[in-house]
């Protein structure tokens, strides 16, 4: 039978196709047990590949999933057991923008590796839920096959590059920031320097200052956009944030740098992230964010510390490389503008216009919201929406941090029949961006930290808002509410005006499912503060929850007054007095329904919390590149079973190679990737020096890679490449030794 691997062999970009390679051989190690389970959980993770929660067979809605056409998965084991049970698979999708290929692809993942559902994240990512970990590598090759990828859209990593689904649309940016995050995206994905992080690492761009934009003040790495004017010129730049998130400690991100042109920003993003590398905590995870490193040293010291690295950073031509193409960089509408003409407007398309559509700065055309309930939509509809994309947009589709879809570039004329298409799929839904469009994390439906059901919330909320969409007060028709399942926000509860995270109370012998309500934060200015919690209140108060609070706020505002303000002004004290009626819990026999969590009708447990997967354990640097020679040794091993002796000798030489490169890497972080230049660092730094001999060998192993790359063979024979397929294995053995005989030396 054909392999996908075979039929897009030569659709593949190189670097990907090998990444992918060395993974499918990391799970058959780690099937075998040669592959050490931390290490191996950070490498898929590093790919996407995450564990998925499950309750006895069932997802936490109460479904079984053995109705979801896994038959072979094996639930019994536990809801950690990411062999036996389907997991969860993240594609990263740079600054949101997806091609019509690129969904079509997506749809057909979803058909045939997941449970037909598509799931848009608050980072522009898209997730596929219930896949086999068997599965993975084809995915991933496909997903290749139209330039996407999942590599490091999770694990101790720099995660998707985000950006503002308006840009080069909105009417008050600087520029059109999508070509410079895309450019920053992928001059990091699988870079170096970011290999060796304590935790995850968030980058955003935006195009402006006042609207949400990219949100930069909440991330790891946020470039604002800005001009200067310089001898007469304009010249483009961006003032850099560092240190923000969100979390269970949300930190303000600080002005690292106020104007960097763009020149220099591919550079500073390298520096800061060695500095971080180098310097951020490395033991104690929950301390490990640039955030806490920064509030430990002081913004001046880590600015210090990164221009030191900036200036001994050795050249790279990929700075600035890609300043050349920005002139080149251009959406292609599909059609000319023209101006929309229709006579008797229909209300649903009235309120679907005033929330959905978007007047672009360009005279003629406009940018759709497809309203995604709770993120999600169906491979079916995501087929209909490709053929949608091809007769109005062409490849101007962009995901959104709010878990929508944007469609660019309509030309006005046709917005009523793009209208009455989206609704015919069921994507006609009116309220993107109110109070409505609710935004939730995955919650306790697959999240292993899940404390309460943010998914199951979020929808009740949002169906009860819809309801009364009619006869809401415009005062609180643009509020935000923002749900997340525990206290780690990845719902983004700290910037909603309302947000809620889950946690739990106990009553008796039971416990009931919990959120704590934040009340204040600002999504706009780019997440400009964060609300306070005020205090928690049972899952099923929730709803009445928010009518006091927006009845209150309908009716005590000054004119013009900003939910935050009218929050100050309140106060926590009498906020709290307004949430404590909605405080008490009644006893379990005189309202069973407290008891169970939005969603599912069974009595509500939290003792299938398990190890949250948003991040690996640390891992050393050195332990995740010894498992990639590891897996290109493994490769050498079928190429050989193949008879593939070409192959087979040339993944050997590889294997070993990067096996130097890894202890190299220990003492020169700069080495290059091509041969000459790890075996030059390899033989001055461990041979000549003699670090790699041990008693028996005497430097016997390490001569076996000097041969092979001083002499390659003419033709490889079945004789030559089982030979060095085996003084790889040999190789790899002694650097191991190697590496821990050097390490003992330093830390003993």
């Amino acid at each position: 039978m054909t392999t996908w691997k075979e039929v897009l062999q030569d659709r593949l970009p190189e670097d990907l196709a090998h990444e992918i390679d060395i993974f499918e051989g990391q799970i058959e190690l780690r099937k075998q047990g040669n592959l050490d389970e931390k290490v191996f959980a950070e490498t898929r993770l590093r790919r996407g590949v995450y564990g998925q929660r499950y309750d006895n067979g069932f997802r936490h809605d109460g479904v079984q999933t053995r109705e979801l056409n896994f038959p072979s998965a094996d639930l019994t084991k536990g809801p950690n057991t990411i062999w036996d049970a389907p997991g969860m698979q993240r594609i990263k999708i740079p600054f949101g923008g997806l091609t019509i290929d690129q969904l079509e692809v997506l749809a057909e993942l979803a058909d045939e590796y997941s449970d037909g559902i598509l799931h848009i994240t608050t980072r522009q990512d898209v997730q596929l839920h219930y896949v086999h970990i068997d599965d993975t590598p084809d995915l991933m090759r496909r997903l290749a096959s139209v330039d996407m990828t999942t590599l490091e859209a999770c694990g101790n990593s720099v995660r998707n590059v985000t950006s503002c689904p308006l840009s080069g649309v909105c009417h008050d940016e600087q520029f059109d920031v999508s070509p410079y995050s895309k450019a920053l995206a992928y001059f990091l994905l699988g870079h170096d320097d970011v290999q060796d992080f304590g935790r995850k690492f968030k980058i955003a761009f935006s195009g402006c200052e006042q609207h949400a934009c990219g949100l930069v003040r909440m991330h790891d790495l946020g470039l604002l956009a800005r001009t200067r004017e310089v001898d007469g010129e304009i010249v483009r730049g961006f003032t850099v944030f560092v240190g923000g998130g969100l979390g269970t400690v949300p930190h303000q991100a600080k002005v690292l740098i106020e104007f960097a042109t763009e020149a220099e920003i591919m550079r500073l993003a390298q520096a800061i992230s060695r500095v971080f590398a180098a310097h951020g905590e490395k033991q104690n995870r929950n301390r490990a964010r640039i955030k806490f490193l920064i509030a430990e040293l002081g913004i001046d010291e880590f600015r210090r510390l990164v221009m030191e690295a900036y200036e001994s950073l050795p050249h790279d031509d990929r700075w600035t490389d890609y300043i050349d193409e920005l002139p080149h960089w251009a959406d292609q509408p599909l059609k000319g503008p023209s101006q929309l003409q229709i006579r008797n407007i229909p209300d649903d398309f009235r309120a679907w216009y005033q929330t959905n559509v978007y007047q672009q700065r360009q005279d003629g055309y406009s940018t759709v919201t497809v309203n995604l309930p709770l993120g999600d939509f169906t491979s079916k509809q995501a087929y209909q929406l490709a053929d949608i994309a091809r007769q109005y947009v062409g490849d101007n589709i962009r995901t959104t941090v709010e878990q929508n879809l944007v469609l660019r570039w309509v030309s006005n004329e046709d917005l009523p029949a793009l209208f009455e298409d989206l609704k015919a799929i069921g994507l006609g839904d009116p309220g993107a961006g109110t109070i409505v469009d609710v935004t939730s994390c995955p919650g306790t439906d697959t999240c292993k930290l899940g404390i309460a059901s943010s998914r199951g919330l979020s929808g009740e909320l949002r169906t009860r808002l819809i309801e009364k969409s009619a006869n809401l007060p415009d005062a609180i028709k643009d509020l935000k509410i923002k749900v997340s399942g525990c206290f780690n926000s990845c719902g983004q509860h700290h910037i909603a005006d309302i947000g809620f995270f889950g946690n739990s109370r106990r009553k008796g012998n039971h416990k009931v499912p919990h959120f704590q309500v934040v009340l204040g934060g600002q999504w706009d200015d780019n997440a400009g503060s964060f609300g306070l919690a005020i205090g928690a209140v049972p899952a099923k108060r929730i709803p009445d929850v928010l009518d006091i609070i927006t009845d209150r706020y309908v009716g005590d505002r000054a004119a013009d007054e900003s939910f935050q303000a009218w929050i100050e002004r309140l106060g926590k004290k009498e906020v709290r007095t307004m949430l404590e009626p909605f405080m008490d819990i009644p006893e379990f026999e005189a309202d069973p329904t407290f008891f169970s969590d939005w969603g599912d009708s069974r009595i509500y447990s939290i003792d299938d919390i398990g190890v949250g997967e948003c991040a690996g354990e640390v891992v050393s640097l050195f332990s995740m590149e010894i498992a990639k020679a590891e897996s290109e040794h493994f490769d050498s091993l079928l190429a050989l079973d193949a008879h593939d002796y070409e192959s087979a000798d040339e993944k050997a030489y590889n294997a070993m190679l990067l096996a130097a490169r890894s202890l190299v890497r220990t003492q020169y972080l700069d080495v290059g990737i091509d041969a000459d230049s790890i075996v030059e660092e390899f033989r001055t730094r461990f041979y000549d020096t003699k670090l790699i001999y041990d008693a028996f060998a005497g430097g016997k192993f390490a001569r076996y890679m000097f041969s092979r790359h001083e002499k390659p063979p003419v033709e490889a024979t079945k004789e030559g490449a089982h030979q060095l397929v085996e003084e790889a294995q040999l190789f790899i053995e002694n650097i191991h030794s190697a590496e821990q005989r050097i390490n003992g030396v330093i830390v003993g």
